[in-house]
């Protein structure tokens, strides 16, 4: 069965990234054809990146890597929960995701969003990101906007029309983290 993670895509006090993601968990956990765990930024304290070697050579020196990596490389694929940060996304999940390489590959990815513009220009952000990891993102995305979903800026109210958005998403992540299990089975070839 597919794994995919949720991952929560803030730390800030107070933040709604926790409130969205359960949402997301809450209707994922309706579907019979994967497991969805959430993957909370605020249990893997991460230092702005340490390592001394890049992420792409795996070869993780520091225990707060080895632990982040062996979250990662057990799922199938992803759905990140992200506010919109200044037209970008959170200093802490770039950090996170910086952190590795080869455990995003060949996996699929889906985003939640949200802020004054929904949170549209941080995905535009992460698909760039993704693309880079051989992360495949998947088109549908749901981006929920802090005027008609949130109640003061902080409770978490969606209405029902999202549902439909969150639902092709969560499909499309499960379908092409089946279809790249293939890909993930083979081991890299490296040019010599």
């Amino acid at each position: 069965m597919t794994r995919i993670g949720i991952i929560v895509g803030s730390s800030r006090p107070n933040r709604n990234s926790a409130q969205v993601a359960h949402w997301v968990l809450e209707r994922a956990s309706h579907r019979g054809d994967s497991t969805f765990e959430l993957i909370d930024l605020c249990d893997f304290p991460l230092p702005h990146f340490d390592e001394p070697f890049p992420p792409a050579f795996g070869q993780y020196q520091n225990e707060h890597t080895r632990r982040w990596a062996s979250t990662i490389a057990a799922f199938d694929g992803f759905v990140i929960v992200t506010p919109e940060y200044n037209h970008s996304i959170p200093g802490v999940l770039k950090n996170a995701i910086d952190y590795l390489y080869a455990e995003w590959a060949d996996k699929a990815v889906g985003f939640v969003s949200y802020g004054v513009a929904g949170g549209a220009r941080a995905v535009e952000h992460l698909r760039t990101i993704a693309g880079n990891l051989n992360l495949a993102d998947v088109r549908q995305q749901v981006t929920l906007h802090l005027m008609t979903e949130f109640e003061d800026f902080t409770v978490f109210k969606p209405g029902d029309y999202n549902l439909e958005a969150l639902d092709t998403m969560l499909g499309q992540v499960v379908a092409w983290s089946a279809a790249l299990a293939p890909l993930r089975a083979t081991p890299a070839v490296t040019a010599s």
